[in-house]
């Protein structure tokens, strides 16, 4: 079984590390041809704005789209979540996502940079007790539509989301070296194969 991580910006390092960890063979996506090659993908943090633009650079925003659409396994985390939301609030005008979950996401909510935080956080389908939530400048889930499975929340506002085969994170699992929100993933992916 084969995950990309989508490799236009971002803590894509990371996200290999942790998916090898949880037992699947990682690899970088750049090109549409990778993204072919692939069960399933992770989107890493970053920044949005800058993803979207790249996304069109590279020629990944319709190929990404159409694998979607078509049911492929997405994580998005962070500035990934952002991406695979269908609407945003506090983007640009021209910016573009991949879709993939009914909510409305906000950017940046949480603050910024100098307000990033670590917060424990229950994840629905992670057992062993609260993973460490990493809020770097992290979006939250204003809203979600009925399809939409709210994994976990902090304060008030949804910080994981599944929809289908879709699933996001406002925080970052893959800097602190617990595996087991990508191993969820990869359970995800296994599942649809």
């Amino acid at each position: 079984m084969s995950i990309g991580v989508l490799a236009l910006q971002g803590d894509v390092r990371e996200h290999l590390t942790a998916l090898a960890a949880a037992g699947a063979e990682a690899r970088p996506v750049r090109r549409a041809e990778e993204l072919a090659e692939v069960q399933g993908l992770v989107i890493p943090g970053g920044e949005s704005t800058t993803m979207s633009k790249l996304a069109v650079i590279f020629g990944m925003l319709e190929p990404l789209r159409e694998r979607v659409r078509a049911g492929m396994p997405v994580y998005g985390t962070c500035a990934g979540m952002i991406m695979v939301a269908d609407k945003i609030l506090d983007g640009r005008d021209d910016q573009e996502t991949f879709g993939g979950i009914d909510m409305t996401v906000r950017r940046n909510a949480f603050g910024r940079q100098n307000e990033s935080f670590e917060a424990a956080i229950e994840v629905e389908g992670v057992e062993g007790g609260p993973v460490e939530g990493v809020f770097i400048r992290a979006p939250w889930v204003e809203s979600v539509g009925a399809g939409v499975d709210v994994l976990a929340t902090y304060g008030d506002h949804a910080v994981a989301v599944r929809q289908g085969n879709v699933l996001a994170t406002s925080f970052h699992p893959e800097l602190t070296g617990d595996h087991r929100v990508h191993a969820l993933f990869v359970d995800i992916v296994r599942s649809a194969g």
